[in-house]
This record gives structure tokens, sequence and C-alpha cells, in this order.
């Protein structure tokens, strides 16, 4: 079977474990997940680097990730005298991944550094290697999987002429409409954005599903079984 999920945005590991459980997912399955599993939530280091150490999920990059990666520089050396020499390019974007939710990342990570760098080093490293979109056939259904959607989409286009903006950052509308041969799985914007009716479930469309049911609000995320689009809560 094979499952996607998105924006977990820290959620406690116990509580995403149960949810795995819940959807009947077992390590004979494959799990991807559509970025953002860090920022905001408390338990964003603790997430990541239990992802990197599973076989059988596939993290695809989100735009917290990216904004992360920006920021690796932190982690060469992290002192009170490194961060005096940080440029003004560095500072700009530091104070960006703050903003966006990134000190308790950030503060988890620094905590890793102390106790092992390598593990650090590691989870950069598979930031890094993560792709942008995976396409993938599902009981002869195609599925394009991509943290935010298409921006500036045209069906002649290929994917790999999006830039990393037009996957990473995009909010498509309502009346949005993709491929006519394939389905379009994300998440970035949080369901409720489109209406309180859809708050805290995932919402589809003739060409798409957007599956952030906004745990970064407080709210928990779901799953999505692609060989039947069962949903999991």
């Amino acid at each position: 079977m094979i499952y996607v999920t998105s924006d977990l945005h820290g959620c406690p590991l116990e509580e995403f474990q149960q949810l795995l459980d819940r959807a009947g997912f077992s390590e004979d399955d494959f799990l991807f997940i559509l970025g953002d599993v860090i920022d905001r939530g408390k338990n964003s280091a603790e997430l990541l680097l239990w992802l990197t150490e599973q076989s059988n999920m596939q993290l695809i990059l989100g735009n917290h990730e990216a904004l992360l990666l920006t920021c690796a520089f932190l982690f060469e050396e992290v002192t009170e005298e490194s961060l005096e020499k940080l440029t003004a390019v560095q500072v700009n974007l530091l104070e960006n991944y703050i903003c966006n939710g990134g000190a308790p990342t950030l503060i988890g990570l620094k905590k890793l550094l102390k106790q092992d760098s390598e593990l650090v080093y590691g989870i950069l490293d598979y930031l890094r290697d993560a792709p942008l979109y995976e396409c993938i056939a599902v009981n002869n259904k195609d599925f394009i999987l991509v943290h935010a959607g298409l921006g500036n989409f045209h069906p002649a286009k290929n994917l790999s002429d999006y830039d990393a903006d037009e996957l990473l950052c995009v909010r498509p509308s309502l009346s949005t409409h993709y491929y006519n041969d394939a389905m379009v799985v994300f998440g970035h914007t949080p369901t409720e954005y489109y209406g309180k009716e859809y708050q805290g479930k995932a919402l589809k469309t003739a060409s798409w599903i957007c599956i952030d049911t906004g745990a970064a609000n407080g709210n928990l995320p779901m799953i999505l079984r692609l060989d039947d689009l069962a949903e999991f809560y």
C-alpha cells in the first residue's frame, strides 16, 4: 500500500505513530511525506531524525525544509563568535527562517549537535537529497506528489521545468485545474483556508487533493492511502 501525508510541523512523534497504526501502515507499505515535517512544533528535530531512520518513507522537500537549508551555515560551528561573524545576508536568512516558525527546529538541532554532530550533518544531507516531486502510479492511476502544487501551470510544461518556488510556495485556488489524467496531491495550504467546512479534513477536486489539515495551527495531520483514497485521521 502507498500512503501520503504532509505538513506534520513538529507534531508529537508518538501521536503520528498512532496515526500510522490507525491507517494500518506496516513495514511492507510505503509513505511519502509531502514536506514541512519541521517548524512551529517543538518536536521538529525529533520527528526529522526519526524520519531519516525509516527505510520505507520518503520526504518530498517542503518550503520549511528549504528554509532550514538556507541556514545550514549555523551548524558548521555554532558559537557566540561565529554568530557575531554572520554576514548581513545570513542574518536576513536566519531572521526570515525564525519568522516562519524555525526556532523550535533550530533549538532541537542545536541539542542534537551537542550530542552527536554527525546526526545533524546526516539530517542536512538527507534534506539536500530530498526531491521536489515524485510521479507514481498506484492501481493504474497516476499521481503527482508535490509540496504545494504547480505554480504557473500548463499541461504541456514538463515537471522538471518548474522552479522550486513554483513547487514549494504556490497556493492553488478551488478553481485551479491540473491534469485530466493524473491527480496532483499536495499540502502547504491548510484546507481550512478554502472554507471552514474543510477544516481538519482533506479537500479533493477533480484534479487535485490537498492533505494539509492544519497541524501548524494545532490540528492533527491526516494520512491518505492512494490505493483506494481512504482517509485516516
